[in-house]
């Protein structure tokens, strides 16, 4: 799957354990997923532009992995691209996302899947604005909010960084 270099009990710069899910752990999250999450986060597929919820979303807090609950984007990163998918333009930690080349449907583009559970976020292309100048053009399907405030999901009771709640 991912060009992945993450071992077991590796930890991102922000301090979130990146072990990806053991058989079972990823059984028991994918068993959760509807019929369109499916598509989408397991066979990278793609949801219809200006359908998904977080589109024109403007609430503080954090957008994490649908599937496994990593924290990946904060809400203040986010930007109206006009693409018809929720775009940010810098990622909580680039460890949390893994860079995958993706040649389908004739073209080159970077996709871009959760580093700890490989789910497909979207893709990422260098149109967006400063200071990275990267569009994380994401599907809503494949995030989940977290509002400022509240803990931090743990899919997998790995725990989260001391204190960790989004703010």
């Amino acid at each position: 799957m991912a060009d992945s270099t993450t071992t077991a009990g590796q930890r991102s710069r922000a301090g979130f354990d990146l072990t990806p899910p053991y058989p079972e752990e990823l059984r028991r999250l994918t068993d959760n997923l509807d019929d369109e999450e499916r598509r989408v986060i397991l066979e990278h597929g793609t949801e219809r532009p200006f359908c998904g919820i977080f589109n024109e979303a403007k609430e503080k807090g954090t957008y994490c992995c649908r599937l496994c609950g990593l924290p990946l984007f904060n809400a203040g990163t986010k930007f109206e691209s006009g693409t018809g998918w929720p775009s940010f333009f810098d990622p909580i930690d680039r460890d949390h996302v893994a860079f995958v080349r993706d040649t389908s449907y004739g073209m080159v583009r970077i996709e871009i899947r959760c580093a700890r559970c490989e789910g497909h976020l979207g893709h990422v292309f260098n149109d967006g604005p400063p200071p990275t100048g990267e569009r994380y053009c994401m599907n809503s399907v494949s995030l989940r909010f977290v509002a400022e405030g509240d803990p931090l999901p743990d899919e997998l009771g790995r725990g989260a960084p001391e204190g960790e709640v989004v703010g």
